[in-house]
């Protein structure tokens, strides 16, 4: 597909070199600065996460998980599986004791272990060359001396001012009088700076253990959480083989569970049984099977993805030729299925996630996620860390793969993922959007592969979710009215998308021609850049 240049867009971003792609211009440009002096791609993603903890306070932060895939130059992957369980107190029946019916968004109880800053720090004694202490720099900076708040970041916060206001650490962190920040507003965080200055000098342990862990466990068991500080000293990174699946001549790698980068590979094995490439890419039957294999391989997470020592299938199994068989089996060109099992999971989330290629042909994968916007609302006072909620996902209730137990990890939505091509590396992608994410990775592949789109153009493309407990289809709206007409036929219920969904962004490698294709979602607020 050719760019239309009289219409809004962006081009891809060609370089030879290294490229970075974020979704904050601050991350982007503190990661191509890494790059420039030397650093190599694991160091630039995590001076760009860093950065993107500061400004952008709604998606990600310190307090939260990280997940990441580093490809080598000649196609070696390793994975590595950053999310924190749960206190070890928080079972089910401790829960039940204390009255605790439902794990909200604002809970203390859905505040797991925040595992991304030993993640960041796992994943540069694996890989990184610069040293761990120049790497926040930039994110040091912007908290202490201010940052602008961009547009995007402005209209989330605004729409998060009842959250802030439930607690008066973040009402008075997050809000000014009252109100979220417009954009072009200069904030600046003393305390998250003092706390990101500890972490470059000491490392993770200056997180896990001493003041800043002795503050986070005060601000939860105020609430009435269960975390204790030798909770946080356990915090451990797991290295993880992907789980890799072919479609139509690239094979996906994907990270294995608690994360549903598994779901993503069952999409894809559902949707190569169709001759997706035969079809219009805005038509409805498109849409109408991708939604179809999203609403099959979503019962399956639900059902079956959680912590792997809890889960009562292997997830190999889930990707097997014989069971993707019977799931597409299921799936009608002429109507839509009938009622599937329903998620008890909230549908919508937030996170960041980044791809940096460098000059050697090292490739990063990398998610950073507080999960709902501004996570649990609960800020650590003066440390300034922004707790997430990752623990939602669990259910009070015993008897689930879902259920909640003492150092157990929850189900994650965040996945990284690499491509490659013949062996060889050819793509660094991932999709932001909490649930969507799966789905997504499906959409931008097949939009890539089936269809020839660039990997800005795969970036654009009008997307669709449904609604987890309705399935109701929401469509943006850029999808045509003759698609979602033709949707309405075939059985489906579909209404307007309420915002964007998710983003995205990716880098494609091309060995052969010495060449970086970058791409970043302008349903955010950054952008890719290369040299």
């Amino acid at each position: 597909m050719k760019r239309d240049f009289q219409a809004p867009g962006r081009s891809p971003v060609f370089a030879r070199e290294a490229a970075a792609a974020t979704s904050h211009p601050l991350a982007t440009s503190a990661a191509l600065e890494v790059l420039q002096a030397g650093g190599n791609a694991v160091d630039a993603a995590i001076a760009a996460v860093a950065v993107q903890c500061v400004v952008e306070p709604h998606m990600t932060g310190i307090g939260g998980d990280c997940f990441a895939i580093v490809m080598e130059p000649d196609g070696r992957l390793t994975g590595f599986n950053g999310s924190g369980g749960a206190p070890r107190a928080a079972t089910s029946e401790k829960l039940a004791q204390l009255g605790v019916k439902e794990l909200t968004d604002t809970s203390p109880h859905a505040v797991t272990v925040p595992g991304a800053v030993r993640a960041w720090e796992t994943l540069h004694k694996a890989h990184g060359s610069a040293a761990f202490k120049s790497l926040f720099k930039r994110a040091i900076g912007y908290a202490r001396d201010g940052f602008p708040v961009a547009p995007r970041v402005a209209r989330d916060w605004a729409n998060n001012e009842a959250k802030l206001r439930s607690d008066p650490v973040s009402a008075a962190r997050y809000l000014i009088n009252g109100e979220a920040p417009a954009a072009g507003t200069i904030l600046k965080y003393p305390h998250l700076a003092e706390t990101l200055e500890k972490i470059a000098a000491g490392g993770a342990d200056a997180f896990y253990s001493g003041a800043v862990a002795a503050d986070i466990v005060a601000a939860l068991q105020a609430r009435g959480g269960l975390m204790t500080e030798d909770d946080l000293a356990a915090c451990h990174t797991t290295a993880v083989s992907p789980v890799m699946r072919d479609y139509k001549g690239h094979t996906i790698a994907e990270l294995p569970p608690n994360g549903q980068g598994v779901i993503a590979l069952l999409i894809l094995g559902i949707l190569e049984r169709f001759d997706l490439e035969t079809l219009d890419p805005l038509g409805p039957e498109r849409f109408h099977l991708e939604m179809e294999a999203a609403r099959l391989a979503y019962a399956v997470r639900d059902r079956f993805v959680t912590d792997p020592g809890h889960m009562d299938v292997c997830h190999t199994r889930l990707i097997g030729s014989d069971y993707i068989d019977q799931l597409a089996a299921q799936v009608s060109r002429e109507k839509r299925m009938g009622s599937l099992p329903q998620s008890a999971l909230a549908p919508q989330t937030d996170t960041v996630y980044l791809s940096v290629v460098d000059k050697d042909g090292l490739a990063v994968s990398f998610i950073n996620s507080l999960f709902s916007d501004f996570g649990s609302g609960i800020v650590a006072p003066e440390s300034g860390v922004l707790l997430h909620c990752r623990g939602k996902s669990f259910r009070v209730e015993p008897g689930h793969a879902a259920s909640i137990d003492g150092g157990k990890r929850p189900m994650h939505t965040i996945i990284p993922a690499m491509g490659l091509k013949d062996g060889a590396p050819w793509l660094t992608f991932g999709v932001m959007g909490g649930h969507y994410q799966a789905c997504g990775h499906a959409h931008l592949l097949t939009s890539i592969i089936d269809y020839g789109m660039d990997v800005q153009a795969a970036i654009d493309f009008p997307r669709m979710f449904f609604d987890l407990d309705t399935h109701v289809l929401q469509a943006e709206r850029l999808v045509p009215p003759s698609t979602l007409d033709g949707l309405r036929a075939l059985g489906h219920e579909v209404v307007s998308a309420p915002g964007a969904i998710g983003g995205s962004q990716a880098i494609m490698i091309d060995k052969a021609r010495h060449l970086l294709t970058a791409g970043s979602d302008p349903r955010k607020d950054g952008h890719a850049a290369g040299y």
